[in-house]
């Protein structure tokens, strides 16, 4: 039987809070799976410091553990209502079963929908987004999908394929993105609100000026090298932004599923063209990966695009895949790297374009450098840190 209250330890008193209340406030946040809550709910019991720590976690004011069911109740509903105007509750997902819960990526949300808001007060100029929507209704085929997308972003497939390394190609792709208002966040280790505890491929959060693209990465790539993974995963997240689809994003780059769906193939098409792609040999692995470093994507994505146009059997796309698995387990981990430096960080989390908006905001003195240190930088840095950033923006 479920107990009615949980006790909270104040020195050498208890004072009796709602179970209802405790699990209400708590199981939907990014504390859910801490020691402390899990500890507090088998033992009906939790010290004061430890609801305080655990409430400043989840960015809940702790005074609310306190408060009537029905309050708490009202709390919450409107704490999801603002949440899914950014992001729905569902997960976008690609030949894959991977679900992702609001709450673990509740804190990054309300983060960008924050950087949002300051946008739009303080960036002069804004126009509702052209990208937002432009890809609702299909066109007739979807390389005409891709063509619209591309004359959209202002971008030539011959740009990407000519940057020097993938690494560039990706800085060339988020620089476009963010000429046309479609802001990009990257996942950098410890400059983010919250750590992210799932595989996933990132999100879109809604806006109808400046809508975010948030890309995972990090420790959550499959064994595909970083940068070709993120640059797909990049342009996916731009389909769904203009097919008006903002939700966390899930896809599993080595399946080779039927039909992974309109967005999916938009992306190939983009990146892999069909006229391109059957004109080039693509007789073993080092065919792939020399066509991958041309195109700048993986191997593996090289792979299942050429399944999906006839180019490959499932049964060698397979083989492929399972060869390139082989060698990746077969490379030496570095050791511990270390993290970026702060200035770097931020400019990768907040993304160039809010950055650098928000600092002329400051310099006109629209914006203090403190507001700016607390919601563009999570207070990483200090004012006198801002000069250093200025110049990592360039």
């Amino acid at each position: 039987m479920t107990p009615s209250n949980i006790d909270v330890i104040i020195g050498t008193g208890r004072v009796p809070i709602s179970h209802e209340v405790f699990t209400a406030l708590l199981e939907n946040s990014v504390v859910h799976g801490r020691a402390p809550y899990r500890k507090a709910l088998k033992a009906s019991s939790i010290h004061y410091s430890e609801l305080v720590a655990l409430a400043r976690k989840a960015e809940i004011p702790h005074p609310l553990f306190f408060a009537p069911p029905e309050l708490v109740q009202e709390q919450i509903r409107k704490k999801n209502e603002k949440l899914l105007q950014g992001v729905a509750p569902s997960t976008f997902t690609v030949s894959t079963r991977t679900a992702v819960e609001l709450r673990d990526v509740e804190l990054i949300v309300k983060d960008l929908l924050r950087k949002q808001n300051l946008a739009r007060k303080h960036a002069p100029g804004l126009q509702r987004n052209r990208i937002l929507g432009l890809l609702r209704q299909p066109r007739r085929t979807v390389r005409e999908d891709a063509e619209a997308l591309l004359d959209a972003i202002g971008l030539d497939r011959r740009e990407i394929r000519e940057s020097k390394t993938k690494e560039a190609a990706l800085e060339l792709i988020i620089s476009r993105l963010e000429e046309n208002q479609v802001l990009v966040s990257r996942s950098v280790r410890g400059f983010m609100p919250q750590l992210i505890e799932v595989r996933f491929s990132g999100m879109t959060v809604r806006d109808s000026k400046v809508p975010y693209i948030f890309l995972a990465g990090g420790d959550h790539l499959d064994f595909q090298e970083p940068t070709g993974r993120q640059i797909f995963t990049l342009v996916l997240m731009a389909v769904l932004v203009g097919r008006g689809i903002f939700e966390p994003v899930s896809f599993d780059a080595q399946s080779i599923a039927p039909a992974p769906g309109r967005e999916y193939d938009i992306v190939g098409e983009v990146l892999m063209p069909e006229t391109d792609l059957r004109e080039i040999s693509l007789r073993d692995l080092d065919d792939l990966k020399a066509v991958s470093d041309q195109f700048k994507v993986t191997p593996s994505a090289i792979a299942v695009r050429a399944m999906r146009l006839g180019r490959l059997s499932p049964e060698e796309t397979r083989g492929h895949l399972d060869a390139l698995e082989t060698e990746f387990r077969a490379i030496p981990k570095n050791g511990p790297r270390h993290g970026p430096k702060p200035v770097n960080a931020i400019r990768k989390y907040s993304g160039r374009f809010l950055a650098s908006s928000m600092l002329r905001a400051v310099d006109q003195g629209r914006l203090s450098p403190g507001d700016f240190c607390r919601v563009v930088c999570l207070n990483r840095i200090r004012p006198h840190d801002l000069d250093e950033l200025r110049a990592a923006l360039r």
